[in-house]
């Protein structure tokens, strides 16, 4: 008989520290789900709002306080997702429908997720394999056009060099 090896997944926080924007959320931290890989190291595992410089499916090294707060102090390994900031133009074609980013952008395949009713911004996961071109051509476009505001949260250098 075969003893079956059960693995059990930790979800875990990983929360990440910056300075506020100007104009932006008052926010210092942003708390990330992710998966427990060892004792300091996570792979995250949603798309950022608020923090630059990590994606979804990256690994990040975090240190435990004495609260029990896991806080990032770097990345590990980059996964080779990117990360996009989609903000609808109230007034425009669009309103502040994170369905209509979503609609517009479907052709590419993106995971992503809405902020809240209040602020419809929608952070978009970019895979490695992803048609970066199409898709920088696609939130230019919509951006000159009225329909949103993006921004790139975390970008590789083959989305750069797309």
């Amino acid at each position: 008989m075969m003893a079956v090896m059960e693995t059990t997944v930790e979800k875990v926080k990983v929360w990440f520290r910056f300075v506020p924007r100007e104009g932006w959320f008052p926010q210092d931290t942003e708390g990330l789900w992710a998966t427990k890989l060892s004792d300091d190291t996570a792979s995250v595992r949603n798309a950022p709002f608020l923090q630059d410089g990590v994606a979804e499916g990256d690994v990040v090294r975090f240190k435990t306080d004495s609260d029990g707060l896991n806080w990032a102090v770097g990345r590990v390994r980059p996964s080779g997702t990117c990360t996009i900031r989609v903000v609808p133009v109230p007034t425009g074609p669009l309103g502040r429908s994170p369905q209509a980013v979503h609609q517009r952008l479907s052709e590419f395949g993106l995971g992503g997720e809405v902020f809240s009713e209040d602020f419809p911004m929608v952070a978009f996961t970019v895979l490695a394999d992803a048609d970066f071109s199409g898709i920088k051509a696609l939130l230019t476009r919509g951006q000159e056009e009225g329909w949103w505001h993006y921004e790139v949260g975390c970008g590789t250098s083959e989305w750069w060099n797309a």
